[in-house]
């Protein structure tokens, strides 16, 4: 059995374990209250974006861009496919990584022609252990996204799919759902479904728009700021999604920390009495075999 020197030493040990979950946490909350405000700040004009896309449907049928179905689409399973994978820096964040390798790697079973764009180390980390190949690799971290860098992903993405190296592109991440639960998710970016910006008949416009230079023109100048925003939509809901699992792993590890702490400080006090206990017994017994002595030689 241990003694209390030991015991006390591990429970020194847990105390400062616990001291580093509780910073964890906290730092994972203040990042996860500054991300859902910039993601509230930006969202209104990429609402807006979407709208003026729908705007154009509605002015004009005779729109034919490379970025959406046909109208009746034969949507054949052929060619290669591209697929943005987000992930994390770094684990201490339960399973939010691995779900999205997870979903990430059901999207290469059901189509093995697929060509994988990486952000986040470990993700990295771990497809280059596995032996997946990477087809490109986004360097930076993936702590603090920014729309700069959504810019950046979309333009390799789109310069791909407009030379018809990609012919579908789908992003990996993690939505937050309901809250604070969170759902890996594989949503394909292009091409879009025109019912996506679908409108009812009755709000179709009473006077015809005129579009300079032309419909195609300003549609591929949306679609291009619309799917930067899609990815830094995605970027920001991945990281609150990080963040949010690292508070409820740090939350679970000081959890068991208390409860760890709770038997050991028992045990300790145990073990203490127990000391105590046979001390006093052996200083009992001295004592008896003491009078014991003085009594023989009486």
């Amino acid at each position: 059995m241990a003694g209390t020197k030991e015991i006390k030493t591990h429970i020194d040990s847990v105390q400062e374990t616990q001291k580093i979950t509780n910073a964890m946490y906290l730092i994972a909350a203040t990042k996860l209250r500054r991300a859902r405000q910039e993601l509230d700040n930006t969202r209104p004009y990429f609402q807006a974006l979407q709208g003026e896309i729908r705007r154009i449907f509605r002015a004009t049928n005779e729109v034919d861009c490379r970025y959406f179905y046909p109208e009746n689409p034969a949507d054949s399973g052929g060619g290669v496919y591209g697929c943005l994978l987000i992930t994390a820096d770094k684990g201490l964040a339960g399973s939010y990584n691995q779900n999205a390798i997870r979903e990430a790697a059901r999207l290469l079973e059901q189509h093995p022609n697929t060509k994988l764009f990486v952000v986040g180390e470990y993700g990295r980390r771990v497809l280059t252990q596995r032996g997946i190949p990477i087809e490109h690799s986004f360097l930076y971290t993936a702590q603090n996204p920014t729309m700069a860098r959504a810019r950046e992903i979309s333009t390799l993405l789109l310069s791909r799919y407009d030379r018809g190296e990609l012919q579908k592109i789908f992003v990996v991440y993690t939505d937050m759902e309901r809250g604070m639960t969170f759902q890996a998710h594989s949503t394909r970016l292009l091409p879009f479904h025109r019912s996506h910006f679908d409108t009812p008949q009755a709000e179709q416009p009473a006077a015809p728009f005129e579009f300079l230079p032309s419909p195609m023109a300003v549609l591929k100048n949306m679609i291009h700021s619309y799917v930067s925003g899609f990815i830094y939509s995605a970027l920001i809901d991945s990281f609150c999604c990080e963040q949010n699992a690292r508070m409820v792993a740090m939350d679970s590890a000081n959890q068991n920390a208390e409860k760890l702490l709770g038997e050991l400080s028992l045990q300790y006090n145990r073990v203490r009495q127990s000391a105590i206990t046979q001390e006093i017994t052996e200083v009992s017994a001295g004592a008896r075999a003491q009078r014991r002595n003085r009594g023989k030689e009486r």
